[in-house]
């Protein structure tokens, strides 16, 4: 204890509020989530990011679909055709049996039965005759018919894959242009392993999730497929300091549609990552862009570049702190 005019005050609690103090000033700032509320880019650019990969993942997804409904229509019009193949020669067979016979009449009937039994038995096969070439008819139109609906289905399948092509081919030069820059050299890696797939409608399609799961992260939500992506990052061994839910400011970070994965350990730095946290971070985004398809990834930025499904690694833009640079961690948006 040590006088302080007429009171005294206690050292170890004043000392101990300094080290706290001093400890909030040296890892404060670093361990809060990067707090860009617009991720180093302007409010119109997310907005023109987000429509432009939604629109090429959901024309990628069309055209899968499209494709797939071909091949199933051509083996069905394979099939039909050999139907038909048979049902030709059936009637053929059946005319040409006919016309070596001749055709039973009910005046030929008439005038060459002996007996009224005759009779009977020539009329029933006038008609067993009839009922068999109606039968062999009536499926030789019926197999016609199908062909044609088959070859018309199939032609629709290839002008669908054409739109699809054709938009997906406008939503890449929309990121282009939001973006303004050229290609970049990006993140590869043939290492990374494949992500267990995120669930999918049964279209292809990737089903609209709402934040209600709970975020591991923060005390927030995030959907279902954000949190699948996380695990599955965890899984492959990316197990660095992350945060998800943030309930400041835009993109898909306040949606729970986001994940901020830090380089370093067990912190956000504020400052460029280099050696083995870089190293992490260029590990990690390219195995969120190996895994885009699989886990339903909007766009990865990571250290200045920007990967949408749509146009490849980009340059990024980002300009200010570490965080908006993104040079101290990896941005994943989810669909």
């Amino acid at each position: 204890m040590s006088p302080v005019g007429s009171r005294t005050v206690p050292r170890r609690p004043v000392a101990v509020l300094l080290g706290l103090v001093l400890a909030w000033v040296a890892t404060g700032p670093a361990a809060a989530a990067p707090n860009t509320d617009d991720e180093g880019a302007s409010k119109t650019l997310r907005v023109q990011l987000e429509a432009a990969n939604k629109g090429h993942i959901e024309a990628k997804a069309k055209l899968g679909n499209s494709k797939k409904r071909q091949l199933e229509l051509s083996l069905q019009l394979k099939k039909v055709e050999e139907d038909l193949a048979r049902t030709t020669n059936e009637v053929a067979l059946l005319a040409a049996e006919s016309y070596r016979v001749g055709r039973l009449t009910p005046i030929n009937l008439m005038l060459n039965s002996a007996s009224p039994n005759e009779f009977l038995e020539r009329a029933s096969g006038i008609e067993l005759l009839a009922q068999r070439d109606g039968a062999a008819m009536r499926r030789l139109t019926e197999s016609r018919e199908e062909v044609r609906r088959t070859k018309a289905a199939i032609d629709n399948e290839i002008r669908e894959q054409a739109k699809q092509v054709a938009i997906m081919a406008a939503k890449k030069k929309d990121l282009e242009k939001a973006l303004g820059i050229g290609t970049a050299g990006g993140f590869v890696d043939a290492n990374s392993p494949l992500a267990k797939p995120a669930p999918r409608n049964s279209d292809g399609s990737w089903p609209s999730e709402r934040c209600i799961v709970d975020d591991p992260t923060t005390s927030g939500c995030i959907t279902a497929r954000t949190l699948h992506a996380y695990n599955q990052s965890r899984a492959a061994g990316f197990k660095r300091y992350t945060s998800c839910k943030r309930s400041g400011g835009g993109g898909e970070h306040p949606l729970g549609r986001a994940c901020d994965f830090s380089s370093a350990t067990s912190t956000f730095k504020n400052s460029d990552a280099t050696g083995d946290d870089k190293s992490y971070g260029d590990r990690l985004a390219a195995y969120l862009v190996k895994n885009a398809d699989r886990l339903g990834v909007l766009y990865v930025i990571w250290y200045r570049q920007i990967w949408s499904p749509g146009s490849g690694w980009k340059a990024y833009s980002g300009s200010g702190s570490a965080a908006a640079r993104h040079t101290n961690h990896v941005h994943l948006s989810m669909i």
